[in-house]
């Protein structure tokens, strides 16, 4: 019988894992089968965009695996039973189950609301697809004006403040910071941005923290109330629960604890990737919800996952943090390099080479993901015998 691979979720982290896996392992030995709920690969980086009213090429995730070995289920998972190692799903034609050998699990996460009164009632965000569409319809159906609420100030709320003040300039587009905007940042880009800011008319409401959100306003700590026509909540990120009610270990965020090669702790036939993964990068604080840790922890989870099915010793890919890049429009961005404890460097990269950098960068992620097994080799490593599996080491 060949070895059953199962990747839950066909994002950044697990369209890139399965397009790895498929490249690398003989399909002669392995069935890998990747599960997602929606037909296309959502570009989640560039939601914003699409929220603003810009209009992305859609990528079928059809399309993206044909060729590939890779059996795509359209299905949404709704339960994981590490101890029988099966996945139960729901699609249309009702509910179903996969049984696994090795479990990817990639499912990313959605937007926090973190008990906010209101915010799951009345306010939009950017983090799927769905929402996204849902705020540019929103947005559409102001006509020319109108007035919305940023809440938060990372990276998603900076970069979706300033899309949407330069698309649509006729909106009073704000930010609500808990702290500081850009306190993060070293001081030259952190003018840079609020010098951004200023010059797209973006008002920011620094050290407010939003404590209800109404239809046509939002509601601060300290008794003010802000009016918004929309408010876009961007307060943080957080991950489904099924992990933590299927038995296995989490943090306190409900992320999959996983060792060094993103292998769960608890659950030796189960990997993490992406967003859902508690992963340890190598200055010993956890990798941060973000592009770039999923594709450091799918590189890693990838290689583990075929060194031990064939038998070879498991590398250690790098889990380093180089920096945050920052959108602001499509004609401006932030680089900002951090150093190894994650304190901003003060070099930094800005304006139109820094938006245009971004922009190559989104665009080589998308064709990676739209090319998963480019580089094909002839001959595809087999399967070793189970024992030898069981006693791969992982390289010093």
């Amino acid at each position: 019988m060949k070895h059953r691979i199962v990747v839950l979720g066909a994002g950044y982290a697990g369209a890139f894992a399965a397009g790895n896996l498929a490249r690398r392992l003989s399909p002669a030995d392995t069935e890998i089968t990747v599960v997602n709920a929606v037909p296309d690969f959502v570009e989640r980086m560039r939601l914003h965009q699409l929220a603003s009213g810009q209009d992305l090429a859609s990528r079928k995730l059809t399309d993206v695996f044909a060729g590939t070995g890779v059996r795509l289920r359209l299905a949404r998972v709704t339960g994981i039973d590490p101890e029988h190692r099966t996945v139960a799903v729901a699609d249309e034609d009702g509910a179903g189950e996969l049984t696994y050998d090795t479990l990817l699990y990639a499912l990313g996460s959605s937007v926090a609301h973190h008990d906010v009164p209101g915010a799951a009632e009345y306010a939009f965000d950017v983090a799927g697809r769905s929402s996204a569409l849902r705020l540019r319809e929103r947005l559409a159906g102001l006509g020319g004006g109108g007035t919305v609420v940023v809440v938060g100030e990372g990276l998603t709320g900076i970069e979706t403040a300033t899309e949407l003040a330069e698309s649509r300039p006729g909106l009073s587009v704000a930010l609500a910071a808990r702290g500081e905007l850009g306190a993060w940042l070293s001081p030259k880009a952190r003018r840079h941005l609020r010098g951004a800011f200023d010059r797209l008319g973006v008002t920011v409401h620094e050290h407010t923290a939003v404590e209800a959100v109404e239809p046509t306003r939002v509601l601060t700590a300290d008794g003010r109330s802000i009016p918004a026509d929309v408010t876009v909540w961007s307060a943080g990120f957080a991950v489904h629960p099924m992990a933590a009610a299927a038995g296995l270990e989490v943090a306190g965020t409900g992320r999959i604890v996983v060792d060094r090669t993103m292998r769960s702790v608890s659950h030796p036939d189960v990997y993490a990737a992406g967003d859902c993964a508690y992963a340890i990068g190598e200055n010993g604080r956890p990798l941060p919800m973000s592009c770039a840790s999923a594709g450091l922890t799918n590189m890693q989870a990838t290689a583990a996952i075929i060194a031990r099915l064939t038998g070879r010793e498991v590398p250690a890919t790098g889990l380093k943090y180089f920096g945050n890049h920052i959108s602001l429009g499509r004609r401006d961005a932030i680089f900002q390099m951090v150093d190894g404890d994650v304190r901003s460097k003060a070099w930094y990269l800005g304006g139109r080479t820094a938006a245009r950098l971004k922009s190559g960068v989104l665009a080589g992620a998308g064709w990676g993901i739209a090319h998963p097994t480019f580089g094909l080799p002839k001959r595809r490593h087999r399967l070793a015998p189970a024992p030898g599996r069981a006693g791969a080491r992982v390289a010093a």
